[in-house]
């Protein structure tokens, strides 16, 4: 029988994960008692029916929630094998959720939203560090979080708890605020002023075969994937979950496009971790009328 937990922070997607679980044939059970949890696998390894299963347990649980690693003990002592998906989110989007759901945190105790989140991190803590699968939510839609569960728990595919977004901006519009590593590509030519390409974008040919025309464009791209190639395995060790790589022009529409499709092209061939492509400011300008 395959056995999951899923945890982790309120708001980081826990519900919509069980109920993709449940899509996929787990048989899902929310919020149990930490008490119950050793009575439940009983059961159900004594049915033996149930070849797949998943429980969600967070803090909601109070007081019991301290209770869970010695229960996940006695699952061991059973013979039950379990994994463990830990859910996770940056404090600014969870904050921004429970802002539009106007839901208030299991943990604030009628403090403030942030105090809440700040305590349940403590408390989760250590169930994090000997979690099997954690997801980090903050940068993820709906259906990019099914398909992540789905790799896992559907088709056994290995996960990969660090995902890299590749991601374009303008500076006119703003750094984005969740990047960690910012790159300024300004310093090579603006197609912006020649009228043929100025409508077009860097994912068109014309736009990047002139961009990628320059020698620094290469000189920039190999030094910035050997950077890359260095940086990824000491973030893997050190546990991180997340990593924007963001480059920026000066409207997010031309160079930073172009770059960042590259960029990907060279990155999302390795197996470590994951990845995808984002352009933040791509329309802006076409929006505007420019």
């Amino acid at each position: 029988m395959r056995f999951v937990v899923v945890t982790g922070l309120s708001g980081a997607g826990k519900s919509s994960a069980l109920r993709f679980l449940e899509d996929a044939g787990y048989y899902c059970v929310d919020n149990l008692p930490v008490q119950l949890i050793t009575e439940f696998a009983k059961l159900l390894k004594e049915n033996g029916e149930i070849e797949r299963a998943a429980l969600g347990i967070d803090v909601r649980t109070g007081a019991g929630f301290d209770e869970l690693e010695s229960s996940l003990a006695s699952l061991k002592e059973m013979g039950i094998d379990y994994e463990i998906l830990f859910l996770e989110s940056d404090d600014l989007v969870l904050v921004k959720r429970y802002k539009e759901t106007r839901r208030v945190h299991p943990l604030a105790f009628g403090d403030r939203i942030e105090a809440g989140i700040e305590r349940e991190r403590k408390k989760l803590s250590n169930i994090k560090k000997h979690s099997s699968h954690i997801l980090d939510t903050s940068r993820m839609l709906t259906r990019e979080l099914k398909a992540e569960i789905d790799k896992i728990f559907v088709n056994d595919r290995k996960h990969k708890n660090l995902y890299v977004t590749i991601l374009s901006f303008g500076f006119k519009y703003g750094i984005p605020v969740d990047a960690d590593l910012v790159f300024d590509v300004r310093f090579l030519p603006n197609p912006y002023y020649h009228d043929d390409l100025r409508p077009l974008t860097g994912k068109d040919k014309a736009v990047s075969d002139y961009v990628l025309g320059f020698e620094e464009a290469g000189v920039f791209l190999d030094k910035l994937e050997d950077l890359l190639l260095f940086l990824i395995p000491n973030y893997i060790s050190e546990g991180k979950n997340q990593l924007v790589v963001a480059i920026g022009c000066t409207g997010g529409k031309h160079r930073s496009v172009t770059l960042a499709e590259a960029v990907y092209g060279r990155m999302s061939k390795n197996d470590e971790y994951g990845s995808k492509l984002e352009h933040r400011d791509i329309d802006k300008d076409r929006a505007r009328g420019k």
